[in-house]
């Protein structure tokens, strides 16, 4: 009987503590947070040939279109081979920076790789996206030689 108490106590007293908690609600958006505008969110690398450092470096340009300061707190590459980097200081408003992402060259093939912005913005995550091929000349075919 002791048992059956103690369980109904337990039972009770959990059911009391759920009934407490406050209900969780989504925060209104702040109208004053900063806004991203990207120039582009896809930069295409077109044909580039393997090891050229050169072409290997590109830039992702934007505004803070909000009203207030954007920070940004991380920028992530899809993977190894592509390693981004963000401005450390705030973009104020009404004011431009820009995110440079770096792509290794010396891996021959078309390849497609996201980049993740992570800030206080109106939109915290933003993927940016890179595409192109890498062709190695070395273990290219040799033209075709005209006939006479």
């Amino acid at each position: 009987m002791k048992k059956i108490f103690l369980l109904f106590s337990f039972a009770g007293t959990m059911f009391l503590a759920n009934a407490q908690a406050p209900e969780q609600t989504t925060p209104a958006p702040d109208p004053n947070a900063p806004e991203i505008k990207w120039e582009a969110t896809t930069i295409d690398y077109g044909t580039v040939v393997k090891g050229d450092e050169n072409n290997a470096t590109r830039i992702f340009r934007f505004t803070n279109v909000g009203k207030s300061p954007l920070i940004i707190g991380e920028c992530r590459g899809s993977c190894g081979c592509t390693v981004p980097q963000c401005p450390k200081e705030p973009i104020l408003p009404g004011k431009g920076g820009e995110i440079k992402v770096h792509y290794d060259v010396n891996r021959v093939g078309q390849f497609t790789k996201t980049v993740t912005v992570t800030s206080n913005a109106k939109n915290p995550n933003e993927t940016l996206k890179i595409t192109g091929n890498v062709i190695d000349p070395a273990t290219q075919p040799a033209p075709a030689e005209e006939k006479k």
